[in-house]
């Protein structure tokens, strides 16, 4: 997939892994249409858009891994990374999947499970901001200043490995930072704008030392080498931009909402009290989300 033009000709068994993610971005793009479509057949609103969008993140892995992309090879391959570990997984964030699941599933042990796996420490561990920016952006300084580039040139099964960790490390840090499904572990906008402003300073910070010098294992042409560092380094920005766009935009529509509700209360938006049974003083509510 991203290392498929790094080195002319392809490994032996390159071929599989390819038709294999193809397959994958096909097979999970028709189960998400499936699953609007059931929604919409029980009156259910999902917006279209959503769809759109998921399905321009299922072609953008296909196109990154046999459509024809421009440029040398390190270039091509930088093309390749903005798709598959920037703009596929932000695609796919956007389009909420998670939310989908939830809905067109029927109550039972899917829905149960699905549930259960969102609110698990390991799920939790994985979607908080630091960590989540520490696998994406510090596996690609792994990639890029190790022989790792070089050496998945030659194994298949190290090539398919690093593709599938920059696409999931990508969709990790992109749900952490959006939090745009309906899950327990959230985090305020203060932890992931500041997470996203370091994740993207460590971004621009590679791509910064990649235009002067090459991947160890590597011999790129100067020009390809500085022409693919600048694709890392504004694509990363314009990724940073359209996370912070919806982060604010996620932050000022719950501001409102909570804001309208103050509002409606007879009470001018004092927090509601009572008295205990055993000690007659005033017992607050929390505030805590369920």
């Amino acid at each position: 997939m991203i290392f498929a033009h790094v080195h002319s000709g392809p490994a032996p068994g390159r071929g599989l892994t390819e038709l294999i993610a193809v397959v994958a971005a096909v097979l999970v793009t028709v189960a998400y249409l499936g699953a609007a479509r059931r929604l919409r057949r029980r009156s259910d609103a999902w917006p279209w858009w959503r769809d759109a969008v998921f399905c321009v993140g299922g072609f953008g892995v296909i196109w990154a891994t046999v459509g024809p992309l421009p440029g040398r090879p390190f270039t091509t391959h930088m093309v390749q990374h903005m798709i598959v570990g920037m703009a596929v997984p932000f695609l796919l964030v956007l389009a909420r999947p998670f939310t989908l699941a939830l809905r067109a599933l029927a109550p039972g042990p899917a829905r149960r499970a699905l549930i259960a796996l969102a609110r698990s420490r390991p799920v939790a561990w994985l979607v908080f901001p630091p960590l989540a920016a520490l696998m994406d952006v510090g596996g690609l300084w792994v990639l890029y200043r190790t022989p790792l580039i070089a050496a998945a040139r030659h194994e298949p099964w190290l090539h398919a490995l690093v593709n599938a960790h920059v696409l999931a490390a990508g969709l990790l840090f992109t749900v952490a930072i959006c939090q745009l499904d309906p899950v327990n572990h959230r985090w305020n906008v203060a932890m992931r704008g500041a997470t996203l402003l370091a994740a993207g300073a460590a971004h621009g910070v590679l791509a910064k030392t990649l235009y002067s010098v090459s991947p160890p294992g590597t011999a790129f042409a100067p020009t390809d080498l500085r022409t693919g560092a600048q694709v890392m380094y504004y694509g990363g920005d314009l990724l940073e931009v359209a996370l912070a766009t919806v982060v604010a935009a996620v932050w000022y529509r719950a501001s409102g909402r909570t804001q309208q509700r103050r509002l409606r209360r007879p009470d001018g938006g004092r927090e509601p009290c009572a008295l205990t049974p055993a000690t007659g003083r005033k017992a607050h509510s929390s505030g805590q989300v369920t």
